[in-house]
């Protein structure tokens, strides 16, 4: 039978499955894990010190990610065994915080990038020095000053082999569900459509779905705030198909 936490994961699985993280999700992720573990730490520790200063109210018993205060049985009295169990837990047993995703290096000027070399870029764009690779999926982004840490302009997310078909799948949701239209580039067929996903309070994140074969994909996504310095929606489509058909495979 699932387990409560099985049932929570399911959910959660099913709620984002759409969802998409934005170019600097992963190292808001690890710099906010690290404050939140010493804020941990030293919480674990007030509270360890506290329940001490309360015995013979209760005990502490401290795991490896909760501290949970039990009130003691009938039997239990105030010895040294009661307080050798208040010890707060060596700094040693916290896990590290997570290691950071790798990413595809020192791409010069961001023009190829592991299997795929980029033909066309927006006037003013250069590459953002930021970049991830998870083997079969991989990407890097674009924008105005190079900066990692800045926001991006165009984001450009491949596919390939296995992961070829979890893509494929999302865009079969859209086309059920009537999102989004098919578009062709030069010889290669690709899907359009407006993902509402990505930033907080925006009108969606204008995307083209490329096919570059049967064992690679691309997603081209502009960033909504980018999107508002062209004249309308068929602009930022024409910028999106140029970046698509300048896309070439080395795979």
């Amino acid at each position: 039978m699932p387990t409560f936490e099985d049932k929570i994961r399911r959910i959660m699985a099913d709620e984002t499955a759409r969802l998409y993280a934005a170019p600097d999700l992963a190292d808001r992720v690890i710099r906010s894990s690290r404050d939140r573990r010493k804020k941990a730490r030293v919480a674990a520790l007030a509270t360890s010190a506290a329940v001490i200063a309360a015995a013979p109210v209760g005990y502490l018993t401290l795991g490896s990610t909760l501290a949970t205060v039990q009130q003691p049985t009938a039997s239990a009295t105030p010895d040294a065994t009661t307080a050798a169990t208040l010890e707060p837990p060596p700094i040693d047993d916290i896990p590290p915080p997570p290691s950071q995703t790798p990413d595809l290096g020192d791409l010069g000027d961001g023009k190829e990038f592991k299997h795929v070399k980029v033909g066309y870029l927006p006037p003013r764009l250069q590459w953002s020095n930021w970049s991830l690779d998870f083997g079969d999926r991989y990407t890097t982004s674009y924008n105005f000053d190079g900066d990692e840490h800045g926001f991006y302009c165009v984001q450009i997310y491949m596919y390939e082999d296995a992961a070829v078909h979890e893509l494929d799948d999302r865009i079969q949701v859209y086309r059920d569900e009537g999102d989004g239209e098919e578009v062709t580039i030069g010889d290669r067929t690709g899907y359009l459509i407006i993902q509402h996903v990505g930033e907080d309070g925006m009108a969606g994140t204008p995307t083209l779905f490329l096919r570059m074969g049967e064992r690679q994909r691309a997603e081209i996504m502009f960033s909504p705030t980018y999107a508002k310095e062209f004249s309308g929606a068929k602009a930022v489509t024409a910028e999106l198909k140029k970046i698509a058909a300048g896309l070439t495979s080395t795979l």
